[in-house]
């Protein structure tokens, strides 16, 4: 299953800078393995803003709630989730 997930994330503004760091770290390492295992498929950035707009392929939603809350910035994030199908007019074979 395809899913459209927006994050904005607001981390407080008194957090130390080295904690923040370290979480970033972490979320970064974390969502590349996921990218590597296919189940992210796209994250860009929304320009001018600390968001992303992502895709994700899996298996049903309790998957891609586990993977969200696993998210080491999920406690600072606002998450807008859209479930997505293929479009009948698309030219694209891999975008199920």
């Amino acid at each position: 299953m395809l899913f459209q997930v927006e994050m904005t994330v607001k981390l407080p503004p008194d957090m130390p800078a080295e904690q923040a760091a370290k979480i970033k770290a972490t979320e970064k390492a974390y969502s590349q393995k996921l990218q590597d295992q296919g189940k992210w498929r796209h994250l860009w950035r929304v320009a001018g803003s600390y968001a992303n707009v992502s895709i994700f392929d899996v298996e049903d939603n309790a998957e891609l709630q586990k993977i969200v809350s696993g998210l080491p910035l999920f406690p600072y994030m606002e998450i807008s989730v859209k479930p997505l199908c293929r479009h009948p007019s698309s030219i694209r074979d891999d975008d199920r």
